[in-house]
């Protein structure tokens, strides 16, 4: 897998365990090796310039995924042929609004950057929480008990 860690804010992020999370989530969906993915965290200012104008919501948040295609949830993405790579997508995190979301829920950062994490991956893997809630947040917490994490 090729995840690459982006850091364009002030909040401390644990990269490494960011990446290793990443890297976890990808393999037991069974994204093939081939596959990229980009984790930024931003702002919030970045954050809630992405959200208003992608889509269309004011203010930040603190996850947003964006999908090169959309996928089947459950199904690996397919790796395209000649060891080329495959794109998955990118995620915005704003590790501000994590924080402030851990606080208000009384859990560990970690923990909830950990489903941050983890929820978006799904999403570029073609989750969607609105269809599916139920199915999703289960994936999410058998995703995360296998990291020693739990989801809220």
């Amino acid at each position: 897998m090729n995840v690459v860690v982006a850091d364009e804010q002030d909040q401390p992020v644990p990269n490494e365990d960011v990446l290793a999370l990443a890297e976890h989530v990808l393999a037991s969906q069974g994204v093939p090796e081939s596959a990229e993915v980009t984790i930024v965290f931003v702002d919030e200012d970045r954050i809630a310039e992405y959200n208003e104008r992608y889509l269309g919501r004011e203010g930040p948040t603190d996850v947003l995924s964006f999908p090169v295609e959309e996928h089947e949830p459950g199904r690996p993405p397919k790796a395209p042929g000649g060891g080329a790579p495959l794109p998955l997508g990118d995620l915005f995190i704003c590790p501000a609004v994590v924080r402030r979301n851990a606080e208000a829920r009384g859990i560990a950062f970690d923990d909830e950057l950990a489903l941050v994490v983890t929820h978006g991956l799904l999403h570029l893997l073609g989750w969607d929480h609105d269809e599916d809630a139920d199915r999703m947040e289960a994936e999410e917490r058998r995703l995360l008990a296998a990291v020693g994490r739990r989801r809220p």
